[in-house]
């Protein structure tokens, strides 16, 4: 089965050479079966020449004029992919290249949809300060998924292309893409499948910004699931104003010997209104499909 590797680059010349390096080794040793795709996304180091000096024959490069996003620079490769199996890593060697064979297995045999490498593996080196955050975006992921997701947003994944593209208008072009691939994927049923891999240390500064991307990140999960799934969104929400109702009438009453109701009626027309609203959404989510 041949695949193509698509790799997005932005300002990545610490790390560069050695990633560079080991896909050209690893192109060596599985001749014929990879096509690789560097997208660089208008760097602005030195990061092209890099390519440029690996190139020839062994991978394309493929250039954005200016930065236009993680997600962005992915859709381009895909776009190019000569092959119906996709593939993507980073360039900055905090991925295993060597288990995408063990990735494209059990894509093969399994008959998956995507196969994702989980970060779980023996050796992770992960900066404490994410896993909180992370913690709580698989969580809400989970529960609005309704499945089990060892790892939200690896950057190594095997996936269908076929498949990719029935949700390019969703895709984002930031760092979201994955978390909103993987959200898809599950919520439409598709199989996926974990296969837990290490993950080292990035070289040279992160792209990531932790409080603005996992807002962002929060918001992408919610916004994704409304869009699948409306009604697990909307039923918690309705449920508590249903119960702010009940916790205003009751607390009114202990205090103030009298009850609130007005406050506690706004509360439970609330309440149907939302519900109104998620029973809408998903009536035209389940027309639409």
């Amino acid at each position: 089965m041949n695949a193509s590797i698509i790799i997005p680059v932005y300002n990545e010349q610490a790390g560069l050479q050695r990633a560079a390096g080991q896909i050209n080794e690893f192109i060596k040793k599985h001749a014929g079966q990879y096509e690789v795709i560097f997208v660089d996304d208008g760097s602005t180091d030195k990061s092209l020449e890099i390519l440029k000096s690996f190139g020839g024959n062994n991978f394309k490069i493929i250039c954005h004029d200016f930065n236009k996003g993680y997600g962005a620079a992915l859709k381009m490769g895909i776009k190019h992919a000569n092959y119906d199996t996709i593939v993507i890593t980073d360039s900055d060697c905090t991925y295993p290249i060597n288990r995408i064979p063990d990735l494209m297995s059990a894509y093969k045999s399994g008959n998956f949809d995507m196969v994702v490498g989980a970060r779980k593996g023996d050796n992770v080196q992960m900066p404490l300060l994410r896993k909180p955050a992370k913690w709580v975006l698989k969580c809400l992921a989970e529960y609005l998924a309704g499945r089990n997701i060892p790892d939200l947003n690896s950057g190594l994944r095997v996936m269908r292309k076929e498949v990719i593209e029935n949700f390019l208008n969703i895709l984002p072009d930031g760092f979201s893409f994955t978390t909103t691939i993987t959200l898809a994927m599950l919520t439409s049923n598709y199989s996926v499948k974990y296969i837990d891999i290490n993950y080292k240390y990035r070289r040279g500064n992160s792209k990531i910004r932790p409080i603005y991307d996992t807002l962002n990140f929060l918001q992408l999960i919610v916004r994704t699931t409304m869009y699948f799934n409306p009604l697990k969104v909307f039923i918690p929400l309705s449920i508590f104003f249903v119960f702010a109702a009940f916790a205003v009438t009751g607390i009114s009453w202990v205090y103030f010997q009298r009850i609130m109701d007005t406050s506690a009626g706004v509360l439970l027309m609330t309440a149907v209104i939302v519900m109104s609203i998620g029973m809408l959404a998903d009536l035209i989510d389940k027309r639409i499909k």
